[in-house]
Order: structure tokens, then sequence, then C-alpha cells
């Protein structure tokens, strides 16, 4: 699941780049990842219902943007830069939990703890 976390963070990352580079682009909608992805991520989870591999996170236009310039525009830069921000502190969070659980995978196999 932490891989998948991992894989959304690095899409959400994306979106928000796209955003950021389209804040000044007439009638350019704001994009996220589905909020569905993470319920729908851990309803499989639960449920076993099928692989974690199988599911993708993908990106579609944010329907909750609170304002919508004059010419179109959906983007608060300000809120984007914030975004990206705890996107990284996520990034990161989810980095050391991946990276954990390989180094416990590898001392199970070793033997060894190699920290």
């Amino acid at each position: 699941m932490a891989g998948r976390l991992l894989d959304m963070a690095v899409i959400r990352h994306e979106a928000i780049a796209s955003n950021i580079a389209n804040a000044e682009t007439p009638g350019y909608r704001r994009v996220d990842v589905d909020p569905d992805f993470v319920r729908v991520l851990r309803t499989t989870q639960a449920k076993m219902a099928m692989p974690a591999s199988e599911l993708a996170a993908s990106v579609v236009a944010d329907q909750h943007a609170r304002t919508v310039r004059p010419d179109g525009n959906s983007v608060e830069i300000e809120n984007e830069l914030l975004e990206m921000s705890r996107n990284t502190v996520e990034y990161d969070f989810l980095t050391d939990v991946v990276s954990s659980h390989i180094k416990h995978l590898r001392t199970a196999i070793t033997g060894r703890n190699t920290s």
C-alpha cells in the first residue's frame, strides 16, 4: 500500500507542477489526483479484492476549486505552493516507510542487520 501511495505522491507532484505552469493560462482548470483513489485503495486492501499493484492513480479536473477568475482559470498559486510542500513531506515520509520495509526484508533474508 505504501508503494501505491508513493506512486500517487509522484502523480500529484506532476499535477501540481502542471497547475503552477498553467497559472496564467486562460480557461485552465486546476487538476489533482482523483480523490477516490485512496478510498478505492483502502477498500481493495481491506477486502483483498485485487492486488494493489493493479490500481493506478489518475489525474482529474478539480471540481472543488474555490475560485475561478474571469478568464476561466481556477489555479491559486499560493495554494499550489502549499500543496507542493505538503506533498513533498508526504513523499519523504512514504519513502522512509518503503525503505524501512526493504531493510527489514534484507535483514530477514540475510540474517544480518545492514543499517
